[in-house]
């Protein structure tokens, strides 16, 4: 088992691919009809274990506080972004607008996360 904390950067990377994946699930689930097309349901189940594991590899680095608020905004922003493309939702301008708080939020908690220069 390997122990060893990653980069930062490693990490930050690895929680983008968990929201990618994040939202990959959210879609899935949006696609499987409550479980009930077993390809959607499939497909909801991969992407469940892969965010998981993506989230769970980027939190050895990141502060849970971090790590989770921006591996959730980025799923939500990313479903809502391409629930229109997939399942021909609305997406009006309010919720532009606050999907763009999310993400710019998403943007400095990454920010906060930088470690102090050594004076």
């Amino acid at each position: 088992m390997n122990t060893k904390p990653q980069s930062s950067r490693t990490a930050w990377l690895t929680l983008l691919l968990a929201g990618a994946f994040e939202v990959g699930y959210a879609l899935s689930v949006g696609g499987s009809h409550a479980f009930t097309v077993w390809q959607w349901s499939v497909a909801a189940a991969v992407f469940f274990l892969l965010t998981l594991w993506a989230l769970s590899q980027a939190l050895r680095t990141i502060e849970v506080s971090i790590g989770y608020a921006t591996w959730a905004g980025l799923g939500s922003a990313g479903a809502a972004l391409l629930g229109p493309v997939f399942f021909n939702e609305s997406l009006a301008p309010t919720k532009t607008l606050w999907l763009a708080v999310t993400i710019t939020g998403v943007i400095y908690l990454k920010l906060a996360d930088r470690q102090p220069n050594p004076t």
